[in-house]
């Protein structure tokens, strides 16, 4: 989803209770990585991996001039002939440790294997949140929690969609004069989607 479509999203979300919580979202999650230089670990289920949130984490980070933002995906299934960004596995959870933040998506509550992992780097003092069911084990074990249950009036993969861009667009502001050219697209979209003035 290009700038322009969040762009869309977010005017026909006015007055939801969805941009607010994203931006929060978005923010503790900047907020964390930022503070502690990077280390954001990304993961999902093994039915839903979110690679496509980190690809737009990844967009993210660079055209904000954020590189804490770009995320190392977990896998579940990862194998060692994978791509080199494709090939972490499990094992990296066990390794977390102060100092990294922990974001895990799921559609649905996650087994226990997962939770217990997601448990262990808790402890170990890594910063963990929660994108998906509010209910259960994981989003109590939280630092920060967005849920998004089943039947809302949006799905998984659009609050992702706005999350990222919120998290690349509360980075620090760019120099005046140099604006961002995802910047100039934004401020389009928005011009263009605006509702006609008032004419009296």
């Amino acid at each position: 989803m290009d700038a322009v479509r969040v762009a869309l999203l977010r005017e026909v979300l006015a007055g939801t209770e969805w941009l607010g919580a994203t931006r929060r979202f978005a923010g503790a999650l900047r907020g964390s990585v930022v503070s502690h230089g990077g280390g954001l670990l990304l993961v999902g289920t093994p039915e839903y991996e979110p690679w496509h949130l980190a690809a737009h984490l990844v967009d993210e980070a660079a055209w904000s001039g954020t590189p804490e933002l770009a995320p190392t995906l977990v896998r579940h299934a990862a194998r060692p002939s994978d791509p080199p960004h494709l090939a972490v596995g499990l094992g990296r959870l066990e390794a977390a440790r102060r100092g990294e933040t922990l974001l895990v998506v799921a559609p649905a509550t996650p087994a226990a294997p997962l939770v217990e992992r997601v448990s262990d780097a808790r402890r170990a003092g890594a910063t963990v949140l929660s994108l998906g069911p509010g209910q259960g084990e994981l989003p109590s074990m939280a630092h920060e929690v967005l849920a998004v249950p089943d039947g809302s009036e949006l799905d998984l993969d659009r609050v992702q969609h706005l999350v990222s861009a919120a998290a690349g667009e509360n980075a620090l502001p760019t120099p005046r004069g140099r604006r961002r050219f995802r910047d100039r697209v934004a401020r389009l979209a928005e011009h263009l989607t605006a509702p006609p003035p008032a004419r009296w």
